[in-house]
């Protein structure tokens, strides 16, 4: 699929959400982004995209709700005549002791991490077909892709994480031939603002590639995913070699 003239809906990301919506920008697609809290950065996106050229929409959303989730999507559908790419890279990442685990923990992850990405493929999808096809990307995780936890802490998100990998393979074989579904599981790409210079160091060691990645190779990962015609079902790590240390 070229991007070039297509409608996009980006979910969250705000600081690696940017470069991909600009990425998509410049090869001519429209691009609507969400956004809860991050206002400011969305707004900013979506003033570079309209720089571009093409249209551009930031809209307000909590996407662990069903209503707000749907009106975002109407809202891009509308102001682009339709939707041709869910690129969905909301999610949340918190640590959580064994000790203190229980439903709220759970239900917080799966919500925000596997159930919008179930809803918003399940909304988007008629919008695509009637457009004659169109592609999903979701977000999983290098760890989750990797097939195995390797931190403790984070039972909820890491069980989300594998979900959104098996949900993406389902939707693959639903939704084939028109729409095509794939995963991109990012690892080292920016380093959290509270991480010390001496974290940053030990991720960079334990790294075949030995650097960060930045967020400019997740847009690559992205613009794969939508131009090739042949990929569904699958789950790329985008993680410099980080699994195999």
């Amino acid at each position: 699929m070229d991007p070039k003239g297509k409608a996009v809906l980006i979910t969250g990301g705000a600081r690696i959400g940017r470069a991909v919506a600009v990425a998509l920008a410049e090869r001519g697609a429209d691009v609507a982004m969400t956004y809860r809290k991050s206002k400011k950065s969305a707004e900013e996106a979506v003033t570079r995209v309209r720089d571009l050229g093409v249209r551009g929409l930031a809209v307000r959303a909590d996407l662990t709700s069903e209503a707000d989730l749907g009106n975002a999507i109407k809202k891009a559908s509308r102001a682009f005549g339709g939707l041709d790419i869910l690129v969905n890279m909301a999610s949340i990442y918190e640590k959580t002791a064994f000790k203190n685990l229980g439903s709220k923990a759970w239900d917080k992850n799966m919500a925000a991490n596997l159930e919008c990405a179930y809803l918003l493929s399940l909304k988007s999808a008629p919008l695509m077909k009637r457009r004659g096809g169109g592609r999903i990307i979701h977000f999983s995780d290098w760890v989750a892709a990797s097939g195995r936890p390797r931190y403790r802490d984070y039972v909820p998100y890491y069980v989300s994480k594998a979900g959104i990998i098996g949900l993406t393979e389902a939707l693959a074989l639903e939704l084939a031939p028109e729409i095509l579904v794939n995963a991109i599981a990012p690892g080292p790409i920016l380093a959290p603002p509270d991480l010390s210079s001496k974290e940053k160091r030990e991720v960079q060691r334990v790294t075949p590639l030995g650097r960060w990645g930045g967020p400019e190779e997740i847009a690559k990962a992205v613009l794969f995913l939508i131009e090739t015609d042949f990929v569904t079902g699958e789950c790329i790590r985008v993680d410099g070699g980080r699994h195999l240390y």
